[in-house]
């Protein structure tokens, strides 16, 4: 079995605040694996490691078998993790096809006198990404909105885009922090086909954050759960469901013995 991204140990400590506990995590490529927990469990300062936002104090983080602990953010997409955001980052007053091409950036290959001077070279360069960027609208189901302001994009709208701009970068491996944040019922139902998408036809690995239970287990290959820091449960969708202590750390022990 190829793996994706692995965690040994790894920790994470504010002060006397232990937000990441010597959690092992191990993802199979092309796996859709979500991390799941109550608010404060730890899940995006987990994120947080695995992108370079944050230094571990213990523990290390390997990727496709290469250690990336300690990697800047910039370093660590180049290597083909790119993430989305809870709270969308998009850049409001600019076109859906500019915002994609940022995320193109990073692999580019021309220089600044390229840009300057514009050289064969840039303005054939220019013309693949402006053709990738197309591409990638399309596959979200944005064709024909790139000269759209972002802003005024409705909100599940937003959502993709942002998708579109990470995998711009040209991922092996994609972190989408609560991306049904704020959906209703039906956009939820879209965004849980879109994800099996991105992990079938673009060959990626899916690791994910998520509030909605019905998202998780509709779409997860396999769950994680944080609780204070700590993995305290890890299955398929069924074995999360009926474990007792991931019901007790979302309802609370009274819960769980009624379970039981």
């Amino acid at each position: 079995m190829t793996i994706a991204i692995e965690t040994l140990g790894l920790t994470k400590i504010f002060g006397g605040l232990v937000a990441v506990n010597n959690v092992d995590l191990t993802i199979p490529d092309k796996a859709i694996f979500s991390v799941i927990g109550p608010n404060g469990a730890g899940k995006t300062t987990f994120y947080n490691c695995i992108t370079g936002f944050y230094v571990p104090d213990q523990g290390s983080v390997t990727f496709y078998g290469q250690p990336i602990m300690g990697l800047s953010p910039d370093q660590i997409m180049y290597r083909g993790i790119a993430r989305t955001y809870q709270n969308i980052r998009l850049f409001p007053s600019m076109t859906a096809i500019e915002n994609i091409l940022v995320g193109a950036h990073s692999r580019l290959t021309t220089n600044l006198i390229d840009a300057i001077v514009h050289t064969p070279r840039f303005r054939e360069e220019e013309a693949r990404a402006l053709d990738e960027a197309k591409r990638l609208l399309k596959f979200v189901g944005l064709a024909g909105q790139g000269d759209r302001v972002a802003r005024n994009l409705p909100y599940g709208a937003q959502r993709r885009l942002e998708i579109a701009r990470a995998l711009a970068s040209k991922p092996k491996l994609l972190l989408l922090d609560e991306p049904t944040a704020g959906m209703n019922p039906n956009e939820t139902t879209e965004m849980i086909h879109f994800i099996r998408n991105l992990r079938d036809e673009l060959g990626i690995t899916i690791l994910l954050i998520e509030h909605d239970m019905r998202m998780v287990m509709g779409v997860s290959d396999r769950i994680a759960v944080l609780d204070y820091g700590s993995k305290i449960a890890e299955g398929s969708p069924a074995e999360i469901q009926h474990n007792p202590r991931v019901i007790e750390a979302y309802l609370g022990r009274n819960a769980s013995e009624a379970q039981n």
